[in-house]
């Protein structure tokens, strides 16, 4: 049964509870921060899917462009996110409510920035991501006291760059 407390009601503000928690994707059960990294690492597949149509100079858009789409993409989110989270976590009374992902969400489209589009470097780059969230190897753990959305927002940018580090010193392995 779901808590009443951090569910969005009538006064809530509707946009931040929206973007926080990445459209739906915190409410998911069990495993929220696991639910919107899935859910970004797939419209980031999606999106090299749709937009990379060969390896070729014919192609809509480059690895290069999908580089500057992720990152672009992940850097608007981050703009939104960190007031949206910081109006969830006052409205729901928590410092830092499981329903708010757009932190994930940023944190895994940073990590897959200037990855080959494809399903392995998606998987590859969700683990990664998943684990140094989890773990947060220093200096993560201290970023998480920054004030409100700052603080809940902060600490996953960190992580996807460390996975994002790792991720390329394996796609330079595979090469």
């Amino acid at each position: 049964m779901s808590n009443p407390q951090v569910e969005p009601q009538a006064g809530k503000t509707l946009w931040a509870w929206t973007i926080a928690t990445f459209f739906g994707a915190g409410f998911w059960k069990p495993g929220p921060g696991t639910a919107g990294s899935i859910a970004a690492a797939l419209i980031w597949l999606l999106a090299g899917h749709f937009t990379i149509t060969s390896t070729t100079a014919t192609s809509i858009v480059t690895r290069n462009e999908l580089a500057i789409l992720t990152a672009a993409a992940a850097l608007l989110l981050l703009a939104i996110a960190i007031p949206a989270a910081t109006i969830v976590a006052r409205e729901s009374g928590r410092k830092d409510p499981q329903i708010v992902v757009a932190d994930e969400a940023v944190g895994q489209w940073i990590t897959l920035i200037g990855a080959p589009a494809g399903w392995e470097y998606a998987l590859i780059g969700l683990v990664l991501f998943r684990l140094l969230d989890i773990a947060k190897p220093p200096p993560i753990r201290r970023i998480e006291f920054l004030p409100a959305g700052w603080g809940i927002m902060l600490d996953d940018v960190a992580a996807g760059i460390y996975a994002l580090i790792c991720l390329q010193l394996i796609h330079h392995w595979l090469r």
